[in-house]
């Protein structure tokens, strides 16, 4: 795990830098930081969007006497969209954009799913609700 993250801590920040040097060599530099910029304002009004509308729905759960629990994995996920989005660069707000979509967030969300159970059967945690 700690080789992972030291990987992705080390490897994605070159990559960053890698793509920003590239698009600012084909279009300039002023627009590179001008499409980065705007990314970042489009990110933040996605996650906006998306997490007032998980918000709504979490409530809606909540008054139904339901557990919000696919509610709750939206916001997660759009959390990290958000965190992500704060990181300045083409891949990492690729990604975060990604995550505001809707329909890639549920192909995001079932494999999770798939490994937390895995997780869980590997692990034999017995959960009780």
């Amino acid at each position: 795990m700690l080789l992972k993250l030291f990987l992705l801590f080390t490897i994605i920040p070159f990559l960053e830098i890698y793509v920003l040097i590239e698009v600012g060599r084909y279009v300039g530099a002023l627009n590179t930081v001008a499409i980065v910029i705007l990314t970042g304002f489009l990110g933040a009004y996605l996650a906006r969007l998306q997490g007032i509308s998980t918000l709504h729905r979490v409530r809606v759960a909540l008054d139904r006497g339901e557990i919000p629990a696919e509610e709750m994995l939206d916001a997660l996920l759009i959390l990290i969209a958000g965190i992500v989005l704060l990181t300045p660069g083409f891949l990492t707000d690729t990604f975060g954009i990604l995550l505001l979509i809707p329909q890639t967030r549920a192909a995001i969300k079932g494999w999770l799913r798939q490994k937390i159970v895995r997780w869980i059967e590997k692990n034999r945690v017995d959960i009780h609700l």
